[in-house]
């Protein structure tokens, strides 16, 4: 089995930083630099992403083996961001031994919207699914004015998102199908309520892809979880909120037990 490309800088408490949908380990390099100050941290590009190799299927059970097979067998902080959200989850699901702590940033266990669970709207993900299929390097550049067009700092936040994405290979269009797939299918709300380990999720108010309600629905899904939403952050709240994304992380790792 081909191994995942990774970095990891720091010394200290491990966190596995794992990133979204059509994204690569680069888009946190400023932040993970921070964060490594106090921790220590792991970047992983997942399978069909920035470095690493294409993975088919690119399902959740497949992606965690990869990174279980991956990285060292310990207990760590697991942070995903957006999809990565779901990948951890699975991770505590499938390997509760290397899950220590999960960290939800901008990620939603349940995508879509359903049964009055607050998420994306199903006929919205199928045209942007679509729209990728007829010309996928415009969609992509659409997706990540959308993760900050509500910012007051939008335009120079989306060049530095674009700049950071094409600073490695653009996925393969298995890992965007196979993404989207996986937000449009995958239900991991039982997952997070069985987690037993500390829990904190990171909302933005401004966020156009996972709503803010979503803070009211998670205690109902797990009432332990620590759930903080950010007033003036949209999706990427690690790249316009550093500071305060770096305090919640500090203050998660050393007073949650």
């Amino acid at each position: 089995m081909q191994k995942l490309h990774h970095q990891t800088l720091g010394a200290g408490k491990p966190i596995v930083l794992i990133h979204g949908w059509a994204m690569h380990s680069g888009i946190w390099q400023d932040f993970a630099e921070r964060l490594a100050g106090h921790y220590q941290v792991t970047l992983v590009d997942l399978p069909g992403h920035g470095h690493s190799g294409p993975l088919t299927p690119f399902t959740l059970e497949n992606i965690t083996d990869r990174l279980a097979q991956t990285l060292p067998d310990k207990p760590c902080c697991w942070l995903g961001w957006s999809l990565g959200a779901a990948v951890v989850l699975e991770m505590a699901r499938r390997f509760p031994e290397r899950v220590d702590r999960l960290v939800l940033v901008a990620g939603n266990p349940c995508f879509l919207q359903q049964n009055g669970w607050p998420g994306m709207k199903p006929d919205v993900l199928d045209k942007f699914a679509a729209n990728l299929q007829q010309d996928t390097q415009a969609t992509l550049t659409r997706f990540l004015a959308i993760q900050v067009m509500a910012l007051a700092n939008a335009k120079a936040l989306a060049k530095s998102l674009k700049t950071a994405v094409l600073s490695r290979p653009m996925p393969d269009n298995t890992a965007l199908q196979g993404g989207l797939d996986i937000l449009k299918t995958t239900d991991l709300r039982p997952a997070l309520a069985a987690a037993t380990v500390p829990v904190l999720v990171v909302l933005g108010k401004k966020d156009s892809l996972v709503p803010a309600a979503l803070s009211h629905a998670l205690p109902h899904c797990q009432p332990a979880a620590q759930v903080c939403l950010l007033e003036q952050a949209a999706h990427t709240p690690f790249l316009s909120h550093p500071e305060e994304m770096l305090a919640l992380l500090k203050d998660f790792m050393e007073n949650q037990r």
